[in-house]
């Protein structure tokens, strides 16, 4: 049998790994050539082949007459002239955003690409955006803010293990992408230390050389007080703030406010760590401070970011090889999913669609005429919103989603979708936001199909195909294609994965996101490349800061920013923070890992992870089940009473739908600049309650 070389569907890491077809699932393995994971593969990715086995596979499209009828088979042509016709009668009598189209970070990067096409000129329509909205938009708004580029890391990931310090904000890759951790592990056993902020005493809280506990919602202060400390004890890079940054003075001002004894009554950090924290950063030749989602799934996300940003240009970090700030990309694509047109405000390239010379540019490659390119649309969670409003979408076409799980204010979300005039969910199982659907189309899955990914180091990388799809299965290149045909879209729409790369590579010439000189071939033969990759003789771009910022006058940009607190803070009625977030098991809303059965048995149901002396005082036992409601809604879990976690906070995973639901409970609250919600703080009240509800998938 023949050993497909390829990568795991899941997290941003996207470890090496090869599948050999067999009886049953094909075998996998890991491959030792690609660094981020070298060799090694988490229980996700050793379990990822059963995925194309699961029992409620779909291998047939489904629709329902009615809004009140079951769904039924249907051929792909029913599915398909519904949906067109469907869609162009939605947009003669409401104009062209009455069809939004929602997409997804897993998606590969020819998919992203056509998508945003098809929403641009086979609809019209302005109305897209996608759930990597939810992912690291606020760290991508701080980067392009202060440095002029959205990259997940500053470097290759292997630059993290010849570190000599690494700060790491929110967090948790021991339990979301353990083989991240070999890096870490490089550089402690070089003798490098780990500063850790979390709220929890996480796997990769346990491991570390220092833990900062802070208050949920407080890292912006904790952030403004290290860079306090820095300043007061000599440990800033004057040198090099003169020479690669402007804008320093102000944000010294900002943080004169921020003297240790006033940080740790805000954060409850206290001040000794703080100051042991600051001397570790600053102690070594190399230092990373790197942010993930607990820093940043907050209304003030994008100023949390900065301020850590603003930590880590004080220090000198930013532009020198094997040192920077840099983000923990959480979905498989999230990098190059939002590089290629999904969002909202954005063409290929990371082009702004506000800005006429980029509209120009991707109207070219796409043989129309730039006045008919829409402008901005809602962001992700105000497109969903706005779902069957009197001003909003009447139709939703998504790929690659699932956001009656996923969306924060969920059950509010679930009334939108069910007050649409058409929903369409393209899938390959039947997801909790599919179940809902007008029209449901079968697509292939990872193995099944090729493309390209980018990972969060920034590097390009292959998929390929190593299975055939079960018959009746369509790719979404296929899907799109048909609709476009149907619609009677301009342009070319293949659905070849080479010929829509090629596009791609025109389409993001000359962007901040350049993939012109970037081939399949390259790929293959360079085991992934960098983007920016102007030309096929440019070598890509490891490390884009080395000699200058993307900025207009090559500096970085320091940016004052003030700690406020959480959107939603406790009161007597909702006294405990919640916070959310992933267990190793586990993945995004659940809807491939809960119907893989070792991961299912792994971890089977939600928890509320509670302190037990928040416990006794609440009449809670370990193991009973537990009422949490906020202001949005209610869940029934199950109680895990442990100490690793403050007594003033819980926690709850997010991969489970029905009463055990966290974000039934979590708060829609937007970021200003991001429109990244606040996943990851907000009010509740816990009680003691009846059994809880059974997951219905």
């Amino acid at each position: 049998m023949t050993a497909t070389p390829t990568h795991c569907p899941y997290c941003a890491l996207q470890c090496g790994m090869t599948l050999t077809p067999g009886d049953g699932p094909p075998a996998v393995a890991p491959r030792e050539d690609v660094p981020a994971n070298r060799g090694g593969l988490c229980q996700k990715g050793w379990t990822a082949a059963d995925l194309l086995t699961v029992p409620d596979r779909l291998t047939a499209p489904l629709m329902r007459p009615r809004r009140d009828a079951p769904l039924e088979p249907c051929t792909w042509d029913e599915a398909l002239d519904r949906i067109a016709a469907e869609a162009a009668a939605l947009r003669a009598a409401h104009g062209p955003d009455a069809v939004a189209v929602f997409g997804g970070g897993g998606l590969t990067n020819e998919k992203a690409y056509q998508l945003g096409k098809f929403a641009r000129i086979g609809l019209g329509t302005s109305q897209i955006d996608y759930n990597g909205r939810f992912c690291m938009s606020s760290a991508a708004a701080a980067s392009l803010r202060a440095f002029g580029m959205d990259r997940g890391l500053p470097g290759p990931i292997t630059d993290l293990g010849r570190s000599d310090a690494v700060l790491l904000v929110g967090g948790n890759p021991a339990e979301t992408m353990p083989p991240f951790m070999r890096h870490l592990s490089d550089m402690r056993d070089r003798g490098g230390a780990l500063i850790v902020v979390d709220p929890r005493r996480t796997a990769t809280a346990r491991v570390a050389d220092l833990h900062l506990r802070p208050l949920p919602g407080t890292d912006l202060a904790l952030a403004n007080g290290l860079l306090h400390l820095a300043i007061a004890e000599g440990l800033v890079d004057e040198a090099y703030i003169a020479s690669r940054t402007s804008g320093f003075e102000a944000v010294r001002m900002a943080v004169n406010g921020y003297w240790p004894g006033r940080v740790e009554r805000i954060t409850g950090v206290p001040e000794p760590h703080l100051r042991e924290a600051v001397r570790l950063l600053a102690g070594g030749e190399r230092a990373h401070i790197l942010t993930g989602r607990g820093g940043e799934q907050h209304a003030n996300g994008v100023d949390t970011v900065s301020a850590f940003v603003n930590l880590a240009l004080a220090l000198g970090l930013p532009g020198r090889e094997g040192s920077g700030y840099g983000c923990i990309t959480g979905q498989g694509n999230g990098q190059g999913g939002r590089e290629h047109g999904q969002k909202a405000d954005q063409l290929p390239g990371y082009r702004r669609i506000d800005d006429p010379g980029a509209r120009a540019h991707v109207a070219a490659v796409w043989g129309v005429d730039p006045a008919v390119l829409p402008g901005p649309g809602r962001s992700a969670y105000e497109l969903l919103d706005a779902l069957g409003t009197p001003d909003g979408p009447k139709a939703l076409l998504l790929f690659g989603s699932n956001p009656v799980v996923s969306a924060p204010r969920a059950a509010a979300v679930a009334d939108r979708l069910d007050a649409l005039d058409l929903l369409v969910v393209a899938d390959f199982v039947p997801s909790e936001t599919a179940r809902r659907a007008d029209v449901v189309l079968p697509t292939t899955q990872w193995a099944e199909e090729s493309g390209t990914m980018t990972n969060l180091e920034g590097r390009v990388l292959r998929r390929r195909r190593a299975v055939a799809a079960p018959d009746g299965v369509r790719t979404d290149l296929e899907i799109i294609s048909a609709l476009a045909g149907r619609l009677a879209a301009p342009g070319k729409w293949s659905t070849d994965p080479a010929e829509v790369f090629e596009e791609l590579r025109a389409a993001s010439a000359g962007g901040p996101a350049d993939y012109a000189g970037i081939t399949y071939g390259r790929i293959e033969r360079e085991g992934g490349v960098f983007w920016p990759c102007p030309s096929e003789d440019h070598p890509g771009t490891p490390r884009p800061y080395l000699d200058r910022f993307p900025t207009p006058d090559g500096r970085a940009r320091f940016v004052p920013v003030e700690h406020r607190g959480p959107a939603e803070d406790v009161d007597a009625a909702y006294p405990v923070y919640l916070t959310t977030g992933r267990v190793l098991a586990q993945y995004q809303s659940g809807a491939q890992t809960r119907r893989v059965a070792a991961l299912a048995e792994a971890a089977p149901a939600p928890f509320v992870e509670l302190h037990p002396d928040l416990a006794e005082r609440l009449g809670i036992a370990d193991g009973a089940d537990v009422r949490l409601s906020s202001r949005r809604g209610s869940a029934t879990v199950r109680a895990r009473l442990t100490g690793d976690i403050r007594d003033d906070t819980v926690f709850v995973p997010f991969h489970w739908a029905g009463e055990g639901s966290a974000n039934l409970l979590t708060n829609p609250a937007l970021d200003p600049v991001s429109r990244m919600p606040e996943f990851k703080v907000c009010a509740v009240r816990l009680e003691p309650a009846g059994p809880a509800g059974e997951d219905a998938s």
